[in-house]
């Protein structure tokens, strides 16, 4: 049975980052820090080179080097599971004899990608190879979203009779191939929830723990969860997931980046994703924000307090044309702007450009002429969170597109408005803004002429106001995010950075 006797697969696991500098070469010290840091919340054994270690952005010879500086500096406090999935039978059997070498206490092997086996049996007998050439413990690792194949739960029925096959990690979010697997090989080996959205069920199903992409930012809440189960406290526990399903969703669509976003904010300094993935592509520029939002709810990040003073920002060119403030008058007044998209890929994405001054100023100027002139098919309309009460400060959308007929009005007017307004109100709540009429906005806000779901352009433009208002009030982006991120700024409303 291998190096462990009586291996046990249980348990919160982080499927740990990989922490990388600047020209994207192993960060050995940020990664030991790291281990401390999850070891002393309480995780229960650690995953090195897995899906969000970036296992496939390696080399051989560097996942080999993280395994080793991970079983270093564990020092057995508790079992490493080592990454060794590859391509190539031969490959991993290489990778797995060295892990076992190294030190550690079992291997996750996830099914053949890019060249792989057409069925189960050769998924079965690259499984097969691989165990009878190495004397530690397996855990199989299905991840559909990363090799376009499960495996089938047949195979995983026939491996499970393989004396140093002991556990599978299913990542497939499946719940009725989970529950299939659990019910032909629950009690042979040790099944683990690899999908953060899903770790409630699954433990109720009866997974015996979870390696999760979440767990390395919050291993504590998945140890809560956890425990809660195994003491029968299913409504607790139910509580606990809900509170962080918006983030695990988060997580679950980005891959290694959403995690890696979190910890560096949260000033474990792991840095970023290897190329190809980059941020304004996997994680945009306002998923960035939205995870900062969850972080500081899950009071993993505290929030900086904001001096509420309207200060000179970057220049703009033609942004605010619409209400007559120009770059010269920008330039001789105090104000700020934020800029947010959220949604490019669908119908009903939200641009907001915003803009934010004295109501003695310039833009509260321009803010009294929107209203009192409005411009044809671009009327400006005061935001309202009810009937006869507006929102402070004071704010007026102005549509991007023309506004040609009542269906485009219902859309800008109706559920793009109400997004707007709540952004505003939960910004004061958040104390983001203040609740003043010293100061109004304007918001130019874009609406899609094919937009049709009412609720997903309210959501929208809810975030996208939200994400501006923030930006503009802490005066980001800063300088140095500019020039780190200039060029992966890609979508059609490219941020002026």
């Amino acid at each position: 049975m291998g190096r462990v006797s009586g291996f046990k697969l249980e348990g919160v696991l982080p499927a740990v980052v990989t922490p990388f500098d600047k020209n994207e070469e192993f960060n050995e010290p940020v990664f030991r820090e790291l281990i401390d840091w999850l070891i002393e919340k309480g995780i229960t054994g650690i995953v090195p080179c897995g899906t969000t270690g970036e296992f496939s952005l390696m080399t051989q010879e560097e996942r080999a080097r993280v395994i080793e500086v991970c079983i270093d500096q564990v020092n057995g406090r508790l079992p490493v599971i080592a990454g060794t999935g590859d391509t190539a039978t031969k490959l991993v059997i290489d990778a797995t004899k060295h892990a076992f070498d190294a030190g550690a206490d079992a291997a996750i092997i996830v099914n053949p990608y890019y060249m792989k086996p057409k069925g189960g049996k050769g998924i079965f007998d690259h499984y097969l190879a691989i165990a009878e050439a190495v004397d530690i413990p397996i855990v199989v690792y299905n991840i559909p979203v990363a090799t376009n194949q499960y495996i089938p739960w047949q195979v995983v029925e026939d491996l499970a009779d393989v004396d140093n096959i002991v556990g599978m990690k299913d990542s497939s979010g499946d719940l009725k191939y989970f529950m299939t697997v659990l019910e032909k090989v629950g009690d042979k080996i040790d099944v683990v929830i690899g999908w953060d959205e899903v770790v409630l069920p699954a433990l109720a199903a009866g997974a015996k723990g979870m390696i999760l992409a979440s767990a390395n930012v919050i291993p504590h809440i998945w140890l809560d969860v956890y425990h809660k189960m195994k003491e029968g406290r299913l409504e607790e526990a139910r509580e606990v997931q809900k509170r962080v399903q918006k983030f695990t969703r988060h997580i679950v669509a980005t891959g290694a980046q959403g995690p890696k976003v979190c910890l560096n904010y949260m000033g474990i300094p792991v840095g970023k994703t290897r190329r190809p993935i980059i941020i304004g592509d996997t994680v945009s520029y306002e998923l960035r924000e939205e995870f900062r939002i969850e972080l500081e709810k899950l009071g993993l990040l505290e929030k900086k307090p904001i001096t509420v003073k309207v200060v000179p920002d970057k220049p703009l060119v033609e942004r605010f044309y619409a209400v007559d403030v120009t770059p010269e008058v920008i330039d001789q007044f105090n104000l700020r702007t934020g800029e947010a998209l959220v949604d490019p890929e669908s119908n009903e994405v939200a641009h907001i450009d915003l803009l934010i001054g004295g109501v003695d100023g310039p833009v509260g100027q321009a803010y009294a002429n929107a209203l009192a002139n409005p411009s044809k098919d671009r009327e400006a309309l005061q935001v309202i969170l009810e009937p006869n009460m507006a929102v402070k400060p004071p704010t007026i959308i102005v549509p991007t597109v023309p506004v040609r007929g009542m269906r485009d009005a219902s859309m800008v007017y109706g559920p793009g408005q109400a997004g707007v307004a709540k952004a505003v109100a939960q910004s004061v709540e958040d104390g983001i803004l203040p609740a003043t009429d010293d100061m109004v906005m304007i918001a130019n806000v874009f609406v899609h002429p094919s937009a049709s779901r009412r609720n997903r352009v309210f959501i929208n433009n809810y975030k996208a106001m939200r994400h501006a208002i923030r930006k503009a009030m802490e005066g980001r982006p800063t300088a140095r995010e500019a020039a780190e991120n200039a060029d992966n700024a890609r979508h059609p409303f490219r941020e002026s950075i």
